[in-house]
């Protein structure tokens, strides 16, 4: 092989790595979702989830007006989407928290998450069918360590799957299949095209629908407080803001089979910092869940290289 066509196999690999990058900015930016929500509290589910994806959204179309001239065309160009663009982007983000939420509501808090972390597994295997991208055992391994650790650290004190939360399972699983649809299907050639500025318009569509669902489901809050604010302010410019852009970043010229083990390393390190802040124990769990969250990730990557 030539200089010449080593540097051209090099480029492509360099950018898929630096959106595989961006994407596990977004699993880091998750991981203080808990934290900030409990610092939320006790501010509804859905209201919460309104007022953030609204501050993200609009924020976001704030730095799309203020590159370059021109701004008004810029946010035009970034929402003027086809239909199906913003049925894909508006059924992933608001979709997939409101089946959260109701699962939440529904179903134990410990057996709904475990149910909904199905989604990087699901990822993985979709990618396979619908990206057309070969798994391989490493990579099977990879995902297997992961979702042994989350599994591990959220059943640690024991799991029980009655018969009367059914629908809150139900609901549990169908956020992860949103989810895990939602983020594969942008990689495909249907919605590859749609430019990551355009996440802002489903933020901010979300935000509606969010607070139409609080409105209609949940008791009226009382009023909000200078940290509540701070937290609704924190989770729209993290968690509920610029991770969907950097997923979405990853998903699209990433690595989505990395990008969905490594999955796994968000309700672990959620943990680790829900610890360190002092609002939860660190138990021997965490410590075996993060090793093979870890080895499961080093898998992952090396069958990547």
């Amino acid at each position: 092989m030539s200089v010449t066509e080593g540097a051209s196999l090099e480029g492509p690999r360099a950018t898929t790595r630096a959106a595989t990058l961006a994407g596990s900015g977004a699993l880091v930016l998750w991981a203080f979702l808990a934290p900030l929500s409990r610092l939320a509290q006790p501010l509804p589910s859905l209201l919460l989830t309104g007022l953030a994806f609204g501050l993200g959204g609009m924020l976001a179309l704030g730095l799309v007006a203020a590159r370059g001239d021109r701004p008004a065309r810029r946010v035009l160009r970034a929402l003027r989407q086809p239909p199906a663009a913003w049925v894909h982007g508006v059924a992933g983000l608001f979709g997939f928290h409101a089946l959260y939420f109701a699962a939440l509501a529904l179903a134990p808090p410990v057996e709904a998450n475990l149910l909904n972390y199905t989604w990087p597994l699901m990822i993985v295997l979709l990618s396979a069918p619908v990206l057309g991208l070969p798994l391989g055992a490493r990579r099977l391994a990879g995902v297997g360590l992961g979702a042994g650790g989350a599994a591990l650290l959220m059943a640690g004190g024991g799991a029980a799957f009655h018969a009367s939360a059914v629908l809150g399972f139900a609901a549990a699983l169908g956020s992860a299949v949103i989810w895990a649809v939602y983020s594969v299907l942008a990689a495909t050639r249907r919605f590859a095209g749609v430019p990551t500025e355009a996440v802002a318009g489903f933020c901010l569509a979300s935000a509606a629908l969010s607070l139409v669902a609080h409105a209609a489901f949940e008791p009226a809050a009382g009023p909000i407080g200078a940290t509540q604010w701070l937290a609704i302010a924190l989770l729209g410019l993290g968690p509920m803001g610029a991770a969907f852009f950097l997923w979405d970043v990853g998903m699209k010229r990433g690595d989505p089979r990395l990008l969905g083990t490594l999955g796994y390393a968000t309700p672990v390190a959620s943990t680790l910092l829900l610890a360190g802040f002092g609002l939860g124990a660190l138990t021997w769990q965490a410590g075996v869940a993060a090793a093979l969250v870890a080895g499961g990730g080093l898998l992952a990557a090396s069958a990547a290289r």
